[in-house]
């Protein structure tokens, strides 16, 4: 289940539970690459890795009626409890991502900041605000859960990083249609040839 809170003025964040350990938490949310990847509400452009702690990132949020483009820098610091995502411009000053144990498992809080930009300045870029916190966050809990379970299959691990990761929101929303065709397509016919044994054999 995911809790959602928000202050209009410098914050909003979305909180999940999880199946993972803490420490196995922090060293997915690690792959900083694939946290924003997994938000289907961002198209990507380009992604640089300068260091672990040093990103360029350029794309497309599409979580606003009109779409806008963004391109920033992000520096990412290690917290006792997480991480902390810095933007060098535009409306959202940071993303932490803090994990806390849980009862089974853990628990992962997103949180947006805006506190950088003066208020009446933010009032001017509303249309560039990311309205996609919530669809992440269970973006990433279905990811999270299905990672507890297969992630431990090496031909999975290698689909997820070389042909879902890269693709666009739109293209896996295709393939995951296409998929569940071919299945029912499958079926269809294990269940044509069940009934022409049962009644010709």
């Amino acid at each position: 289940m995911t809790e959602f809170t928000t202050t209009e003025a410098d914050a909003a964040w979305a909180s999940i539970n999880t199946p993972l350990t803490v420490e196995t938490l922090k060293y997915f949310c690690r792959d900083i690459e694939r946290l924003f990847r997994i938000n289907p509400m961002l198209e990507f452009y380009n992604w640089k890795a300068h260091d672990p702690q040093h990103y360029f990132f350029s794309g497309r949020n599409i979580s606003q009626e009109n779409p806008f483009e963004f391109e920033f820098e992000l520096t990412v610091t290690e917290l006792p409890n997480g991480f902390k995502i810095d933007y060098d411009r535009g409306i959202k000053s940071s993303t932490e991502f803090i994990i806390e144990p849980a009862e089974q498992g853990s628990k992962l809080t997103i949180t947006d900041r805006y506190e950088a930009m003066p208020e009446d300045e933010r009032k001017q870029h509303i249309d560039k605000v990311d309205k996609s916190l919530v669809t992440w966050a269970n973006y990433l809990q279905r990811f999270l859960i299905t990672w507890q379970r297969w992630s431990g299959f090496g031909l999975w691990r290698w689909y997820m990083s070389h042909i879902w990761q890269p693709m666009k929101p739109a293209g896996r929303r295709i393939t995951y249609m296409l998929l569940w065709i071919t299945m029912v397509e499958i079926a269809l016919i294990v269940l044509g040839v069940g009934i022409y044994f049962a009644e010709y054999a």
